[in-house]
């Protein structure tokens, strides 16, 4: 098992200002980090980055988002559709050049978008079709897709652990990876433990999100997040278990999360108090 912290709780851009951050969470115990790549235009900033992360001794995955409807998998106009592949392509370079493990986060529409309906079939055939393009790519970068459901406020094509396991199948040639989100669990499965039995039975979890059910620091709240990790290391499971957390230093994303007040005190908080409950979780199961 690795610890790792997801840096939206800072930046949606990595820069040389953040590295003081970075070798504080070095310092606290983490593995890794979680990078996000939302920004694809420029590979070397990612490959400058891969070797200030070595130096400082932090793994890397990587979150990544669709970025607007003109780069949308599953929008019924073709151009919308090349756009996704282009930019999800763009993504896995950057990703490889940052040397990351793993591509996170709901690349599979627009946050925030919605039709009014339920995700219909041609949705769905359109995004999988996208994805069947990009993933060979990412294979062969040596990259595990970590596809992430998210509530029903975010998004509406995929919202739980069951929807996922299906829009896996729906992608055929081994899957897709799926990553399970304490937060969005905790929003939208009946049963959110059972929901993850079931998204390990079926081979798909690839990767871990532990957030509080205010997105705020992680044991505060009331999210399974103590018995989600006793039960994966019952499951054997033996991957990323990465703190998210958001506040209001990405005002974009802040407004996309429906983040509009504060949850914690201060960002240290937030990594310390998260790193302590996921090691004492995990020694304890």
């Amino acid at each position: 098992m690795k610890i790792g912290i997801n840096l939206l709780l800072w930046t949606g851009h990595v820069t040389q200002e953040h590295h003081g951050i970075l070798k504080a969470l070095k310092a606290t115990g983490f593995d890794g980090v979680e990078v996000p790549v939302f920004d694809v235009s420029d590979v070397g900033h990612y490959r400058d980055l891969a070797k200030v992360l070595d130096d400082i001794g932090l793994e890397r995955t990587v979150v990544a988002i669709i970025p607007d409807e003109a780069h949308s998998p599953i929008s019924a106009d073709a151009a919308a559709r090349q756009g996704a592949v282009d930019h999800l392509k763009r993504v896995i370079d950057c990703s490889a050049a940052l040397g990351g493990e793993i591509v996170a986060g709901p690349w599979f529409q627009p946050l925030g978008v919605f039709t009014g309906e339920k995700p219909s079939e041609a949705e769905l055939d359109r995004c999988a079709e996208v994805h069947r393009q990009v993933l060979p790519a990412m294979r062969a970068a040596g990259i595990t897709p970590g596809l992430e459901p998210l509530n029903r406020f975010e998004a509406h094509l995929l919202n739980t652990c069951d929807q996922a396991i299906a829009y896996a199948e729906r992608v055929g040639e081994g899957g897709i990876g799926i990553l399970y989100d304490t937060f969005h669990a905790n929003i939208e499965e009946k049963d959110p433990l059972a929901a993850l039995h079931a998204l390990h039975a079926s081979g798909q979890l690839s990767h871990v999100h532990i957030s509080e059910n205010d997105r705020g620091t992680p044991g505060r709240g009331h999210a399974p997040i103590r018995e989600t990790i006793h039960a994966l290391k019952a499951l054997g499971y033996d991957g990323w278990l990465t703190i998210e957390a958001f506040g209001r230093g990405v005002p974009d994303l802040a407004a996309a999360t429906r983040v509009w007040r504060d949850f914690f005190a201060s960002e240290e908080e937030v990594y310390t108090e998260g790193f302590d409950l996921i090691r004492r979780a995990w020694q304890e199961a």
